[in-house]
């Protein structure tokens, strides 16, 4: 079950007594727990209709017996427990173990205490890589409870939308490259995104558009802001900028081949957008996708302010230079920023 899902069960209907909610999706877990308190607990009962466990600190079968306990305080009970993970034993006896305390769960789903909501929580372990063997162990223990949500995290795509949504309540003027560029920097991390939205609202303010270099200025470590920031700079003739970019670069470890990668694949498309007559960002994304090459709304956006902010003929001009820096940094022992900075003087003078 998605946490969308979850959501509208609870809507319609009592949420189950026993759940698991497994992932390291921070944003939507916290949702989902605001919204189940809400459905749960009316807020002069919240005090003492909420309890936590932590299981890292408790065992399941103290969980379990507060679980079975009834509160003279409150009629209805939500029990939140986080680091369900911990409940794996380690050791040889572990299958043994694993076995009594899976069985001692099993017993109190088939019969849980009315008026009382259990969620066990795990969110240390993702659903992919290295960690999936640990998260299988984990779905394994508590699969005697039925109701599951998996809060897996946000794709590149989804992420967009969700910044999208968030600055349009905050009343945030962004455009879609910069919103591309805020999610790149936080890599797609829903939690991270919603704190930068609000930081750029009292940062920004809703009387002005939101500019690369503002979120250059609240994610300073933020290489694909930086980069994209360089070609806005590098565009607009900024040499200052552009050094200034560039320092970032350099001071936070950026692979400096790697940076100027970027800057000639941004040319060359702007080129081919130039060369095709492109006026728009959306005829940028439907011709591009024609040849094949995937290009997503906010990178075809930021292709089109690379068009605006260089003619053809500056634009051949840079390609040229970057590919003199390109073979300049290959050279035996060569100093990567002298190379850097002499591209940059000669892409603004």
């Amino acid at each position: 079950m998605s946490p969308e899902q979850y959501l509208q069960r609870i809507r319609k209907g009592p949420p189950a007594p026993v759940s698991l909610f497994l992932g390291p999706e921070l944003y939507q877990l916290g949702i989902c727990r605001r919204a189940l308190v809400e459905k749960i607990l009316a807020p002069e009962d919240r005090d003492n209709g909420l309890s936590r466990h932590d299981m890292e600190t408790s065992t399941l079968a103290a969980i379990l017996d507060d679980a079975r306990s009834m509160s003279l305080f409150a009629p209805q009970r939500v029990i939140w427990v986080s680091g369900a993970e911990a409940a794996l034993p380690r050791g040889r006896s572990s299958s043994q173990e694993e076995s009594a305390g899976g069985a001692d769960l099993a017993e109190y789903v088939r019969n849980p205490t009315p008026g009382t909501v259990l969620i066990f929580v795990s969110s240390r372990y993702d659903f992919e890589g290295e960690e999936r063997a640990k998260m299988e162990r984990v779905q394994k223990f508590f699969s005697c409870i039925p109701e599951v949500v998996e809060f897996r995290p946000y794709t590149v795509e989804s992420a967009r939308h969700l910044a999208e949504d968030l600055a349009s309540e905050a009343g945030l003027q962004i455009g879609l490259s910069e919103v591309g560029l805020l999610v790149d920097s936080l890599a797609a991390d829903a939690s991270r995104i919603v704190n930068e939205i609000e930081k750029l609202r009292l940062y920004v303010g809703t009387n002005r558009k939101v500019t690369a270099d503002d979120i250059l200025q609240l994610v300073p470590n933020a290489q694909a802001t930086t980069i994209f920031a360089l070609v806005s700079a590098l565009g607009r003739g900024d040499r200052k900028r552009s050094l200034g970019h560039l320092d970032t670069l350099l001071r936070e470890g950026e692979y400096l081949p790697l940076a100027l990668t970027f800057l000639a694949t941004q040319f060359r498309l702007a080129m081919v957008a130039h060369e095709a007559g492109l006026r728009t960002s959306q005829q940028i994304q439907a011709h591009f996708t024609k040849l094949g090459i995937r290009v997503w709304r906010d990178r075809a956006e930021q292709i089109y302010q690379t068009v605006t902010a260089f003619s053809a003929g500056r634009l051949a001009r840079a390609i040229e230079k970057v590919s003199s820096a390109d073979r300049a940094l290959r050279d035996a022992r060569p100093d990567d920023r002298v190379v850097m900075e002499e591209l940059v003087f000669s892409l603004t003078t």
